[in-house]
């Protein structure tokens, strides 16, 4: 035998294993991806089904292709089906060696391929960049037929399609999720008698009173112009000076610093319409109006050192939470509220109900729950739909009008504008800002007009009588049409502000006498990280001199972290704490009405020789009370139980991720299966830093049996641990841990305060999002994560 041969057949004979590898993987590619396909193909049927009856969703389905339709070859934009190799080349010159001349223009195809590439971006947004949506339904529960004559808010046998954007505000398209940032929730309702927009946040309240600071406050908010810097966040000198020189941003600025500016999810925020609206009635009365969104889930939010973190380690978190749950079967839902203030009641309060940077304090104006908002389908293009969805505050349906707020007034005026520098004067025509009900009108032409109107006239009043507005009552009555009201208006031309509206710091102060104990330490820490990203010493002096207008130590515990001007060294009297509270500002008073572990992620850690029976039953248990739990391995691949063999089948669990390429901060909590497996994860130094990190970003953590070992070698004397052969279920500060289990794990998890069996106590943690108590007794800052 040659050389040669020897060395083929022994790289052949040393290559078989390599080769049964690749086959066992392609193999299991293969099964992974028919997985993949069923699973993708369940939750369009769930989709689907959930909304056959969407009229939305039919009305867009005329404008949809299948990307995956193996039957329809590829074409040109003309409609010219391309040859193979017409994706691959450019038509050329080639000589009769096969050696490549230049390229020809008359390639029409290569032509069209390059001039769309190059111009596939719109201007993105200016604010509300980067965006996640998806579409659902408004169901109103009851009639809010005293105040309005809306359809939508009157009639109970409708279920209205809706599509939702959620954004934050200062970033870029491609910015990250989970900066500190306010979050925009815009709402389109397709109605039967038009589309309406709320154009909201997940904040009450605004910067500005007046829209004409708008340009302003978005220039300093966003990058500084000299070096476009820093991307998507306010910890910077500008956005401090502006908003502290401006002392009406007072207000916001609380709520922006709380927990609130950073979500855990969108499912998991509170949606308001900002703006004071109108509503009226079929007597001809009007009311004001707020409109509010409270989440089925609760409002939860994330730490901030987590939020850091998951911004590099994993940009679209919230975009891939909200596809996630809706794809689970886990719909978003969120009770619709109103809150109601007759127009005799206008001037009874002491701030100015038309004033933006102001809340109605429920305790004075109750919120009426009316309705319910679900989104339980995910986009099916982001550019066609999420991108290119167009919100104006100004379209409103018959019953529902305008105040007099200053800002709304500007909002109005200026959205339509954008929409048009953004999408073209037929903006509107677009699948997803059309409207479900019939629409026309004389508006004619212009840059992408896509509908065909037919006929001789395009202007009223006309010989055909075509297209008539609504003339007479009795039409009136079948068909409502848009009737302003007829608001007496008094006064003289000039550029003042009511007097209410130059009080700028009473909700400041009762916002932060609101908060608990670990929403103050978080507000805390908020500010003291902005302003210690500020290095103008004018700008966080200010700012810690402002701060003591709201509370005085607030404003030292700031100062001292950033090292700014304390307030006694400020002169002049400061106003003092007015002692108010309400009982509605802090995100801890709205939690789920009971204990949910619903869409909830849980992280298994496992590794070779983990206890199969625990995995399994705790894996059943979990996704049957609606939480995603997920195996995480020392790789992506099979991992093997105590008794099991490698490589033989239907032995193995599939690990869905790795220790290293997913982290704790995109899990809920994390639960530590016994098995003998523990000795080699107590010595892999990464498991350790998942507990720590776990630990100090508050999130329970379980361990059972064997496992207990890795909490005890991460965290003690922190905590106490159960003892290896107890019985006894131990929770401490949420690290719930027991030595072994009697008669298993039950499929049906008891999620109450106080649950004796392991399953029920650890799924209790969870529903109560974090373990505060860790934060708040110093233990967080013993530990190194």
């Amino acid at each position: 035998m040659s050389t040669g041969q020897r060395h083929n057949a022994l790289s052949s004979t040393t290559n078989i294993p390599r080769r049964l590898e690749k086959k066992k993987r392609n193999t299991m590619s293969a099964v992974m991806e028919k997985v993949h396909d069923k699973l993708s193909q369940a939750g369009d049927a769930i989709q689907d089904s959930s909304l056959l009856s969407n009229a939305k969703v039919a009305s867009i389905k005329a404008d949809m292709v299948d990307g995956h339709a193996k039957s329809q070859k590829m074409t040109t934009d003309f409609g010219v089906t391309l040859p193979e190799t017409a994706s691959n080349a450019w038509l050329r010159v080639v000589d009769g060696e096969g050696r490549q001349g230049p390229m020809l223009l008359e390639d029409s195809i290569g032509r069209e391929k390059i001039h769309r590439f190059d111009h596939e971006r719109i201007p993105e947004r200016v604010v509300h960049a980067r965006g996640a949506g998806a579409f659902g339904y408004f169901k109103l529960k009851e009639s809010a037929e005293d105040v309005t004559h809306a359809n939508v808010l009157t009639n109970t046998s409708l279920t209205t399609p809706v599509f939702v954007r959620f954004s934050t505000v200062l970033g870029s398209r491609g910015s990250a999720d989970t900066v500190r940032d306010v979050r925009g929730f815009a709402v389109k309702f397709y109605t039967q008698e038009g589309n309406w927009d709320i154009v909201g946040n997940d904040i009450p309240v605004f910067f500005i009173q007046d829209a004409i600071k708008f340009p302003d406050l978005i220039h300093a908010a966003k990058p500084e112009p000299d070096n476009e810097v820093p991307q998507g966040q306010s910890a910077h000198n500008n956005f401090w000076d502006f908003n502290i020189l401006h002392s009406e941003a007072t207000h916001m600025l609380m709520w922006a610093m709380s927990d609130r500016g950073i979500p855990r999810s969108y499912r998991m925020m509170q949606g308001f319409g900002v703006n004071t609206f109108t509503l009226t009635n079929a007597a001809g009365e009007r009311s004001f109006v707020k409109f509010h969104f409270k989440p089925e889930l609760g409002v939860h939010s994330l730490v901030w050192d987590e939020a850091l973190k998951i911004s590099g380690q994993d940009p679209d978190f919230h975009r891939k939470d909200l596809e996630e749950a809706i794809k689970n079967g886990a719909p978003a839902k969120w009770d619709f509220g109103i809150q109601v203030i007759s127009e005799s009641q206008q001037d009874a309060f002491e701030f100015d109900i038309l004033d933006a940077t102001k809340i109605w304090p429920e305790e004075l104006v109750p919120v009426r729950y009316i309705g319910e908002l679900v989104l339980d389908r995910c986009v099916d293009e982001y550019f066609s739909q999420t991108e290119q969805v167009a919100f104006c505050t100004s379209h409103v349906v018959p019953g529902i009008g305008f105040s007099d707020d200053p800002l709304l007034q500007g909002r109005n005026f200026s959205y339509f504008d954008t929409q048009i520098t953004r999408l073209g004067i037929n903006w509107q025509e677009l699948p997803i800002n059309r409207p479900v009900c019939p629409y026309l009108n004389m508006n004619r032409d212009g840059a992408m007009r896509h509908r065909i109107t037919k006929g001789k006239v395009n202007y009223w009043p006309n010989r055909f009588e075509g297209t008539a507005p609504v003339r007479t009552a009795e039409e009136a009555s079948a068909i409502p049409a848009y009737k302003e009201y007829p608001q007496q208006v008094v006064g003289i031309k000039q550029r003042l502000q009511a007097p209410k509206f130059k009080e700028h710091f009473n909700q400041a102060t009762l916002f932060w006498n609101s908060m608990t104990a670990i929403e103050k330490l978080h507000i805390i820490k908020a500010f003291s990280f902005e302003l210690s990203h500020c290095d103008d010493e004018a700008v966080f002096n200010n700012a810690c001199a402002r701060l003591a207008d709201i509370d005085v130590e607030l404003a030292k515990a700031v100062a001292e972290k950033v090292g700014g001007v304390m307030p006694d060294q400020l002169s002049g009297s400061r106003r003092q704490n007015h002692g108010k509270k309400s009982a509605f500002l802090s995100q801890m008073v709205f939690i789920p009405k009971e204990p949910t572990i619903k869409s909830r992620r849980v992280a298994i850690l496992i590794a070779d020789g983990y206890d199969k029976a625990f995995v399994t039953a705790a894996k059943a248990a979990l996704t049957a009370a609606g939480a995603v739990p997920l195996v995480i391995g020392p790789k992506r691949s099979y991992i093997y139980a105590e008794g099991e063999t490698r490589g033989t089948k239907g032995h193995g669990v599939w690990a869905d991720h790795h220790f290293e390429d997913q982290r704790s901060t995109l899990f809920d909590a994390v639960l530590l299966p016994p098995g003998s497996h523990a000795t080699s994860l107590t010595t892999n130094g990464r498991v350790i830093h998942w507990i720590k990190e776990s630990f100090g970003h508050l999130k329970p953590i379980g361990a059972v049996g064997s496992s207990v070992k890795l909490v005890k070698k991460a965290l003690l004397p922190l905590v106490e641990a159960a003892d290896e052969d107890s019985r006894e279920v131990v929770d401490s500060y949420g690290v719930v841990t027991v030595g072994g289990l009697d008669g298993g794990i039950t499929e049906a998890l008891n999620i109450v305060k106080g649950a004796k069996s392991f399953m029920g106590s650890f799924a209790y943690r969870i529903s109560m999002h974090r373990c505060w108590e860790r934060e708040l007794e110093g233990l967080v800052d013993q530990v190194a994560f």
